[in-house]
């Protein structure tokens, strides 16, 4: 029996391009407004299923010219069209306007950590990281070793699944050692480090959040000692100089820096919230389009 599956995403172009076989090309007649189907299509994504193959959904020529399509005047047609585009590019110049703020606020965050993790003078000293903290290799251990249990398994690609029984006791840093080289965790609670990552054994008195936040910081993708996959070596770590703050400083950095990231993560909610309704309200106006509410007066702000 067939499963209904959604296939997608749909895509204009006015040039010509090469189909893949994974993809269906539909061709506008002198009927309709080829900007006209686009739009429409674009508002029916979500209706448009096909049927689950052995590998992945595939919608073929008899179910796509089953999709029924209103068909208004080719003068009603370009009329909609033209005010969907207007709408569009102010939509578009809002989205770009908002992920560039989202990016600055990420960049305002490794600018502050970079400059608050490398001072110097009175309370700094140069040392190897190794004089500072011990790294050690993670535990192996398969999904179908798993079980049902609360502890994460971070893994060098984040905490992928669970299991009931800890190998380490939290707080803890986690960073990655095969796979996202250097990618940098803090872990609250007890849990278990992953063969694929390396993590602090001995924090030797440091702040646990400071030596998140320099790892972090910490650029290490030029020591991958592996022959065939990218891989980290604890050894290579451990003879880096860099300076390093006493205990009475780290706290004072991690204080300014979690205020700061609270901050960033404010911002961060409010430019992803702001592209969620950009989307949400270019559906609005596709709905609007497609059932007759869509007049010549329409603005963006409606």
């Amino acid at each position: 029996m067939s499963v209904r599956a959604p296939v997608g995403p749909i895509n204009f172009s006015t040039m010509k391009i090469c189909i893949g076989r994974g993809l269906a090309a539909i061709r506008a007649t002198d009927k309709i407004d080829r900007e006209f189907l686009f739009y429409t299509l674009l508002h029916k994504q979500d209706e448009i299923h096909g049927s689950e193959g052995a590998v992945f959904a595939s919608i073929n020529k008899g179910q796509i010219e089953a999709i029924n399509v209103a068909l208004p005047s080719l003068q009603e047609q370009r009329r909609i069209v033209n005010i969907i585009d207007e709408a569009f590019a102010g939509l578009e110049a809002m989205r770009a306007n908002a992920e560039k703020n989202l990016q600055n606020a990420r960049q305002l965050f490794d600018r502050c950590l970079n400059v608050a993790l490398n001072g110097r003078g009175d309370g700094w000293i140069r040392c190897r990281i190794g004089d500072q903290i011990t790294l050690q290799r993670g535990f192996d251990i398969t999904k179908g070793q798993q079980k049902p249990g609360e502890v994460p398994v971070v893994s060098s690609g984040g905490v992928k699944s669970y299991h009931n029984v800890a190998m380490v006791r939290g707080p803890g840093v986690v960073i990655g050692r095969k796979g996202t080289l250097g990618k940098t965790y803090f872990v609250d609670d007890d849990f278990w480090p992953h063969d694929t990552t390396l993590w602090v054994k001995d924090f030797r008195g440091n702040d646990p959040l400071y030596v998140y936040y320099f790892f972090s910081d910490l650029r290490v993708t030029h020591l991958d000692s592996g022959a065939a996959n990218p891989a980290l070596n604890r050894n290579l770590i451990h003879p880096l100089e860099s300076q390093w703050p006493s205990v009475a400083l780290q706290k004072s950095i991690v204080a300014a820096l979690s205020d700061i990231r609270a901050e960033v993560e404010r911002l961060e909610t409010i430019y992803r919230r702001k592209l969620a309704a950009i989307d949400e309200l270019k559906q609005s106006l596709l709905q609007k389009a497609f059932s007759g509410q869509l007049t010549s007066s329409e603005t963006l702000a409606a």
